[in-house]
Order: structure tokens, then C-alpha cells, then sequence
């Protein structure tokens, strides 16, 4: 079974692309499957994405930010009978998007601690056709089309790393792979 938003699209693939286009600041994307998640009756999940792309992906304290937006979408529909509060999902991905980018807490965790030894999920289906198309970028290890294109943790690292806009320097920049020649360079998007 594959979980569907309101427009039709894949779950998995709508959350990896907002979180993806945060790293880009690519704040249309991001902004678009942010609020296909919140309409399509995600909202606490797109809360716990929103929190864990400030810490996962962005440098300084965005969290608390975040946080503050949450609080104010949570007081809205505190007696509310329809969700209300999107609003605050939209300043939460404008700002993700806006702020200096910096995976240093993931590459703590992954790099220092685990020594890269990750345990990725399976969870991806095949890509459709939509109005608006999954970025190429959604394509990585965590997915069943990236796997089979053969995307690997150190393309994982490396693009993601590469990706980050604004970046603000990282502590452990120096342990990111160096770019090797890739065979979808000029992919922008998935039919």
C-alpha cells in the first residue's frame, strides 16, 4: 500500500522532496510539498520534518524559531474544529530555506560516531507523473529510484553537502567525500 497526499502524490517522495528542496533553498518546492503534507492531513508530520531539517541541515538556533512557529500553529486550532495555522508551516519553510545551511549535527552523528556505517530504509515507490515534478535531487540512497540507479551514502554526503545554500562553514567539511564524475549531472527532474 502506498500513502497518498490530497494531490495524489507518494508520501515518502512529497517528504523527501520538501526536505531536499529546504537544503537548496528552493523555498517554492520546499513550500509546495510542505503544505500538500499539512492539507493532506500530515500536519504533525510535517512538524516533526520542519524540526528535524532546523537541526539535521541548518546552522545556528533556527530550531527555536521553529519552535515558536509550531507553539503559534498549535494555539489556533487549539479549539478549532477545521485545521487553521498553515501559515505558520509557510514562515517555518521560508525560514529553513533563508538561513545558513550546515549538516554538521548529521555528520557528527554519522561521520564521528557511527563512522558512516549507516542502516538505510527501503521506502520509495516508482515515480509518477505530476503537475509539479519530484525534483532528480529527491533521488538518493534513501529511495527505491536512487538505489537503482546505484546512488551511494558518499553521493548521499557529498551532494547534499554540496547542495547546502546558504552554507555556512562546518567542522567537519573536511570529512565529506570529494565529487566524483556523475552520470546524472544533467538530470533536472524524474518522468
Amino acid at each position: 500500500m502506498v500513502l497518498r497526499t490530497i494531490g495524489g502524490y507518494d508520501f515518502f517522495e512529497v517528504s523527501s522532496a520538501m526536505q531536499k528542496a529546504i537544503r537548496r533553498a528552493d523555498t517554492r518546492v520546499a513550500g509546495f510539498f510542505a503544505l500538500e503534507l499539512w492539507s493532506s492531513g500530515y500536519r504533525d508530520y510535517v512538524w516533526k520534518r520542519l524540526f528535524t531539517i532546523s537541526a539535521e541541515d541548518c546552522f545556528g538556533m533556527i530550531t527555536k524559531e521553529v519552535e515558536a512557529l509550531w507553539q503559534g500553529h498549535e494555539l489556533v486550532n487549539k479549539k478549532s474544529t477545521e485545521p487553521k495555522g498553515r501559515i505558520f508551516v509557510s514562515k517555518a519553510v521560508i525560514l529553513l530555506c533563508e538561513c545558513k545551511k550546515s549538516r554538521d549535527a548529521d555528520h557528527l552523528q554519522n561521520f564521528i560516531y557511527d563512522k558512516n556505517d549507516l542502516d538505510v530504509e527501503t521506502w520509495i515507490e516508482d515515480v509518477r507523473c505530476h503537475p509539479i515534478p519530484i525534483p532528480a535531487y529527491t533521488y538518493d540512497i534513501h529511495t527505491k529510484v536512487g538505489k537503482k540507479r546505484g546512488r551511494t551514502k558518499e553521493d548521499f554526503f557529498r551532494d547534499e553537502y554540496e547542495a547546502l545554500y546558504p552554507k555556512a562553514p562546518g567542522l567537519f567539511d573536511d570529512l565529506v567525500p570529494a565529487k566524483q564524475p556523475d552520470l546524472f549531472d544533467d538530470e533536472t527532474t524524474v518522468k
